[in-house]
């Protein structure tokens, strides 16, 4: 494994000017030999750009690739010993699960016993092994994915493991069980794996640490809770979460910068209050929904919105009546000009 350092910039154009010229503004980073990360964002924000310069198969415009401290740069993914898996299955169809799980240790010439050995170790990692003999072209797209993951994770000398989306074509129920189960061997093979994805509960539920992603930036790097109680922007605040954190105009405070200022807070720590309560908000009920586990109640309060995840043993306002909201606690963040204050 290794240790992946990053400080780089990369534009798809030539003689880039703007940001908007770039596909992935300078940006530095650390994968740390043996760590699960995910690279998470909406389409087009770089994450596959990244990815890709990780593997060698983009040279950045700018910057460097280290690994273990040695500049890799113009390296192929061969010379940096990558394995990637990509969105769709990349399988031989006529050949054996078998086949197709030992080709990248026959292409390195990986003894026989030992690849019989490793093939054995990751079939039964995947829930393959009743199906070793069964050539892969009848196989469904689910379990030519596992094959595709498997191909990716047979050989025990890699640098790195990246995966670009890879349960795409995987049916929704499996999904998770994929999930579970790459985090297994991520703790039985201590493999450093990246793992690129737009959602968010494959990112949070899989990776160590979490680099979120916008327009070409990388905005905030950290652990599930952290992305959740403390977003270092605005967007990591939308994006994590579900409903995301609301956010409310607020007054700048003497001594504070100057700037456009917001109060950020997440829907689960937004209570009820009593009319005109510190740190409370009047709002106007537009909607409420019954989850079973909690209430989801929607209010306006001007051009401001507000989302309250609520017990279910309290029963909220109706749709077009006033409630008041506390908004400020201990869990409130504060931004300037969408970053996370001091």
């Amino acid at each position: 494994m290794a240790r992946i350092e990053l400080d780089l910039a990369h534009a798809y154009r030539p003689n880039p000017q703007e940001d908007e010229d770039y596909a992935l503004l300078p940006l530095q980073m650390v994968f740390r030999d043996g760590g699960a990360y995910a690279l998470l964002g909406p389409s087009g924000c770089g994450k596959t750009t990244l990815l890709n310069i990780i593997s060698g198969l983009v040279t950045p415009s700018q910057g460097t690739v280290q690994f273990d401290g040695v500049n890799v740069t113009r390296q192929t993914p061969q010379q940096r010993n990558i394995a990637q898996v990509f969105q769709f299955p990349v399988i031989y169809d006529t050949m054996t699960v078998a086949e197709n799980l030992a080709f990248p240790l026959k292409n390195r010439g990986v003894p026989r016993d030992k690849i019989k050995q490793r093939v054995g170790v990751i079939a039964e990692m995947l829930e393959l092994s009743g199906q070793l003999d069964t050539r892969a072209a009848g196989l469904a797209a689910d379990a030519k994915q596992k094959i595709s993951l498997g191909r990716g994770l047979v050989r025990e000398d890699v640098s790195a493991v990246l995966f670009d989306e890879p349960l795409t074509v995987i049916d929704p129920h499996l999904k998770w069980q994929l999930r579970r189960k790459l985090k297994q061997i991520h703790k039985e093979l201590k493999l450093t794996l990246i793992y690129v994805t737009h959602d968010q509960v494959e990112a949070l539920t899989f990776a160590e640490e979490v680099v979120v992603m916008t327009r070409g930036r990388a905005v905030q790097i950290g652990s599930a809770g952290e992305l959740f109680e403390r977003p270092q922007h605005t967007f990591v605040g939308h994006f994590i979460g579900s409903p995301g954190m609301n956010f409310l105009p607020a007054d700048v405070v003497p001594g504070a910068p100057a700037g456009a200022t917001k109060l950020g807070v997440r829907p689960e720590y937004v209570t009820l209050a009593e009319p005109h309560a510190a740190g409370a908000l009047q709002a106007v009920v537009t909607q409420r929904q019954d989850v079973g586990t909690y209430w989801l109640v929607t209010a306006s309060s001007g051009d401001s919105v507000i989302r309250a995840r609520l017990s279910p043993d309290i029963t909220p306002a109706a749709v077009g009546e006033t409630a008041w909201f506390s908004v400020k606690g201990s869990h409130t963040c504060y931004y300037k000009d969408e970053e996370l204050m001091a």
